[in-house]
């Protein structure tokens, strides 16, 4: 129907033709659809199209509520809240319903009120796909009453009974019905609720203050959980879990290319930055192989994972270091350097549990990581016995100065007091700017040193190299 001719009573939707089907029909038809066409499924979701979606379409095909099972920072919650591309843009329902009750076969006493008193003449609303999707963080203070309902005092003072269905105020739930749920860390959730989800999951029914509520709610469930709560904090009963059809393991990036797709999606740039800011795939490279790293680590507590945020915040502090050297030198660009790695640190160590307690231990540890992921993007590029002309230069006496705070130009000067950077320089595509050159200098210089070529020492906050 078009927005002009949707119908506004249960009379002119009747004659329309129009066919309500359940929301796990629904979303299994626009899957289906979508297969068909070849559209894509889920934009935004990098890395899974091989794993996780696959296993996702064949649980929609099959009409299966879903956990996702997954470390932080796995794009659980992303890919549960794209699942609403799935439902119909709108749907009728009967207007005022607090349930958005299907105006053919609605299940509230409300409704059926309604319809008793106004036969088909019953106004009709619709209701678009963004209101038929709710999510709750499961915490231990969450109440039977805010998942499925309360009795509401004041409608018992209106002079209702207790056990009318009509004192009761509906939770999220059965406010989500003919739509999409998700309760977001389910093993948190405390096990007297996980057992009212299940008698609503199986027997369609609810029960409040001692009496029962026939409710067939009509809800697509999807939970996400994490492997540590799983198994440590909280756990899922097993009656709730053997409930829902389908549990689906999340990862990490399989692929640096995918790391890197899922940084350039997701950094926070601003505009006074968008223009200038210049980062040369190898630094790129760089930020995604030490998370990388810091997944295999055994410094590094992996049962709480290294969440994809770890490469996103470290990308910006990097990029944020280069820009603030550019406002202190007025620099045409912004181009971060292997100096600007420093800065890093506070946005690593926030999101990752060490398994040492050491003072100090835990920026070592990310230094080690930071320069075996330098040594790894190096050699990808550059073979340091191709670098011997640099080598003799520094064997003459030379000491080059680095540093963050270093402007660029200084770097473009030594191009003429040691030979051999030019070739590596162009092979690194950064022979047309100032800023490029520093960068790629720093990355040539801290390649050779972690290759045993040159030595490295740290003076009032700059690096000196020498033989």
């Amino acid at each position: 129907m078009t927005s002009g001719s949707k119908a506004k009573s249960l009379k002119e939707l009747k004659k329309s033709g129009y066919q309500v089907v359940g929301v796990r029909e629904e979303i299994r038809r626009n899957l289906i659809g979508k297969l068909v066409a070849g559209e894509a499924l889920f934009p935004g979701i990098i890395g899974y199209e091989g794993t996780v979606i696959p296993e996702v379409q064949n649980a929609i095909l099959a009409g299966q509520d879903i956990i996702l099972l997954g470390e932080r920072g796995q794009a659980k919650s992303r890919l549960i809240r794209a699942m609403v591309s799935l439902l119909d843009e709108e749907i009728p329902y009967i207007a005022g319903c607090e349930i958005n009750d299907n105006p053919f076969a609605p299940i509230c006493s409300a409704c059926h009120e309604k319809i008793a008193e106004m036969g088909d003449e019953v106004a009709i609303a619709w209701l678009p796909r963004e209101a038929r999707y709710a999510e709750k963080l499961a915490t231990p203070d969450i109440a039977v009453a805010d998942l499925i309902g309360e009795v509401d005092p004041i409608k018992v003072a209106e002079g209702r009974y207790l056990s009318d269905e009509l004192t009761v105020h509906y939770g999220l739930i059965p406010r989500t019905n003919r739509g999409i749920f998700c309760i977001n860390e389910l093993p948190d959730l405390a096990e007297r609720i996980q057992v009212s989800l299940f008698n609503l999951m199986e027997e369609k029914d609810i029960q409040i203050k001692g009496y029962r509520i026939r409710l067939p709610l009509d809800v697509y469930l999807v939970a996400s959980a994490n492997p540590e709560d799983y198994t440590n904090r909280g756990r899922i009963i097993t009656p709730l879990k053997d409930r829902y059809g389908a549990q689906i393991r999340t990862h990490y990036p399989k692929l640096q290319e995918d790391e890197i797709r899922i940084i350039d999606q997701e950094v926070m740039v601003f505009p006074d930055m968008a223009s200038t800011v210049i980062v040369p795939v190898y630094m790129k490279e760089i930020i995604a192989e030490i998370t990388s790293l810091a997944r295999r680590s055994g410094d590094i507590n992996q049962r709480s994972g290294v969440s994809v945020r770890v490469s996103i915040a470290n990308y910006e502090s990097m990029i944020s270091n280069a820009y603030r050297r550019r406002i202190q030198h007025q620099e045409e660009k912004v181009v971060p350097r292997i100096s600007d790695l420093a800065a890093i640190v506070p946005s690593t160590m926030g999101k990752i549990e060490m398994e040492t307690l050491d003072d100090g231990r835990e920026v070592r540890i990310l230094e080690e990581l930071t320069k075996k992921a330098v040594l790894n993007i190096f050699g990808r590029y550059i073979d340091a016995d191709e670098l011997e002309g640099i080598i003799e230069g520094f064997e003459e006496g030379m000491v080059v100065e680095t540093g963050s705070d270093r402007p660029s130009s200084e770097y473009v000067s030594l191009l003429g007091e040691i030979e051999g950077f030019d070739e590596p320089i162009k092979r690194l595509g950064a022979d047309n700017t100032h800023e490029l050159i520093a960068s790629a200098m720093e990355f040539i210089l801290e390649g050779l040193h972690l290759k045993r070529r040159l030595n490295k020492d740290r003076v009032e906050g700059r690096y000196h190299y020498r033989t």
